[in-house]
C-alpha cells in the first residue's frame, strides 16, 4: 500500500482516539501507539513520534486535505483535543468542485455496472447509485440538468471478458469458438491471448496464432465459446507491445505484413477545423493552403480508415496514395449503382 494511503488511514485513526470521550486527551504516544496496532499489530514498531507530529500537522494546515482540524494540545492533561466541539474530518463538506467530480466519476461508473467483469462490484456501484439518488449532499438533479450522459449499454460477448482476461494474466492458451460475420458457422481457434482494447463500445482480443504465426484480431462479440488450456503456459512475444503495435493504426485493424503510408487527402474548411480539435491520428499534420486545407496521415490503410474517409465522402478528396483514390471511387461508384437501380 503506498505510504499516502497509510497517512490517510492514520490521519482515520488519530481523528477517532481525539473523539474517543472513554479516553480523552490522547498524548503522541497513544495517538501513535494505536496507529501501530491498527495498522501493524503487535509485531515491531513501525511508526515513530515524529511520524504523529507529521499527521497533525498535516491534518492542521495541508490545504490538499481540506480538513484544517482544530487540533490542540491541553498542557494540564498532556493530550490532544478538538477546539470545535463535535468536530471530526468524516464531517469534513466537499465543495461543489468536489461534489461534481464524484458524480461525474460515478456516473461513469455506473453506465458499466452491467457487464459480467464488473458484477463482483455490483453491490458497492449499487450503493454509489442509490447514494447519489437520495442522499442531500449528492443531489445529482443540479448536475443533470445541464449534463446528460449518454447511456452505455451492454455489448453482446462482455461475459468473455472476465475468462479472457485471466487467460491473458495467466499466460495460459485458450480455445476459441469463433464465428465471423460473413459465416454461418463456427470456426475453431487455439491462440495465446495477449490484450484486450475496446474500440467504439466493442471488445476484441488480440491474440498470437503459433500456427500461422502472426496476430489475429477477434470480436468479443462473436466469440460463441472459449476452453481456457489452464495446463499449458506460453510467452508472450518479446516484440509485441501494444503502442507499438497499434502506432500506425486507426481503428482496431492491424495488417501485420502491411507498411504505414503518407494519405493525404484535402478537405473543406469546416473539417479541417474538427480535425485541428480532434486528430484523427496522432500523425496528422494540416497545411493551410490558398483555398481549402490539406491533411496528411503516416497510418495503415485500414478497414476503419476507409470507412471514416466514406462518411466524410462529401467533404474530402484523396490526393494519395493512388490505391486508396481507387479504393474509394470504386465504393462511390457501387453506392451511386445502388441508388441508381431505386
Amino acid at each position: 500500500m503506498p505510504a499516502n494511503k497509510y497517512a490517510l488511514l492514520r490521519y482515520r485513526i488519530i481523528d477517532r482516539c481525539i473523539n474517543n470521550s472513554r479516553n480523552p486527551f490522547p498524548s503522541k504516544e497513544k495517538l501513535r501507539g494505536a496507529c501501530e496496532e491498527a495498522l501493524y499489530g503487535s509485531d515491531g514498531e513501525h511508526i515513530s513520534v515524529s511520524t504523529i507530529e507529521k499527521d497533525i500537522w498535516a491534518m492542521r494546515n495541508e490545504s490538499e486535505l481540506g480538513y484544517y482540524a482544530p487540533i490542540s494540545y491541553h498542557r494540564d492533561q498532556r493530550g490532544y483535543f478538538y477546539e470545535e466541539e463535535g468536530y471530526s474530518i468524516n464531517e469534513v463538506q466537499l465543495n461543489d468542485d468536489d461534489l461534481d467530480a464524484i458524480r461525474f466519476a460515478a456516473n461513469t461508473l455506473i453506465q458499466f455496472r452491467d457487464l459480467p467483469i464488473f458484477k463482483q462490484f455490483d453491490e458497492a456501484i449499487g450503493k454509489i447509485a442509490d447514494r447519489l439518488s437520495v442522499a442531500p449532499d449528492l443531489d445529482t438533479t443540479g448536475v443533470d440538468r445541464f449534463m446528460q450522459f449518454e447511456s452505455t449499454p451492454s455489448a453482446k460477448g462482455s461475459k468473455h471478458l472476465a475468462p479472457l482476461l485471466a487467460a491473458a494474466r495467466n499466460h495460459y492458451p485458450i480455445k476459441l469458438g469463433y464465428r465471423k460475420f460473413s459465416s454461418e458457422s463456427d470456426k475453431s481457434y487455439l491462440v495465446h491471448p495477449y490484450l484486450l482494447k475496446e474500440y467504439r463500445n466493442r471488445w476484441y482480443l488480440l491474440a498470437w496464432d503459433p500456427e500461422r504465426k502472426f496476430i489475429r484480431t477477434f470480436g468479443c462479440d462473436r466469440i460463441t465459446n472459449i476452453t481456457p488450456l489452464e495446463n499449458s503456459t506460453f510467452t508472450t512475444l518479446p516484440s509485441f507491445d501494444s503502442d507499438s503495435y497499434f502506432k500506425h493504426a486507426v481503428g482496431i485493424t492491424v495488417i501485420d505484413d502491411s507498411n504505414p503510408v503518407d494519405v493525404v487527402f484535402v478537405c473543406d474548411p469546416i473539417l479541417a477545423r474538427y480535425l485541428e480539435s480532434k486528430p484523427l491520428h496522432p500523425s496528422q499534420t494540416i497545411t493551410h493552403l490558398d483555398s481549402t486545407t490539406q491533411i496528411t496521415l503516416h497510418v495503415l490503410i485500414t478497414y476503419e480508415l476507409v470507412q471514416w474517409i466514406l462518411g466524410f465522402s462529401a467533404d474530402i478528396k484523396i490526393i494519395s496514395p493512388p490505391s486508396l483514390r481507387s479504393k474509394l471511387q470504386e465504393r462511390l461508384s457501387a453506392a451511386q449503382e445502388l441508388y441508381e437501380k431505386t
